[in-house]
């Protein structure tokens, strides 16, 4: 079973996608009326985990690879 690029899957998408966004609602790019300072933090979070769980699933496909290739 070969393994698909990173960058050809729809979690590397939907991960960069919703990063994305929660990075521009953090800074201020995108700031509706009455946006708090908790609420851009949850938004930098939310960022911050959806790249650590891209890099969990990435790492969980890779490691079954090698141990098929055994």
């Amino acid at each position: 079973m070969k393994t698909t690029k990173g960058y050809k899957t729809t979690e590397f998408w939907l991960s960069s996608i919703m990063a994305l966004v929660a990075i521009l609602y953090a800074s201020g790019v995108i700031s509706p009326e009455g946006t708090t300072g908790i609420e851009k933090a949850v938004a930098f979070v939310a960022s911050a985990m959806a790249a650590l769980g891209y890099s969990a699933s990435r790492g969980n496909v890779k490691a079954a690879e090698i141990e098929n290739e055994k």
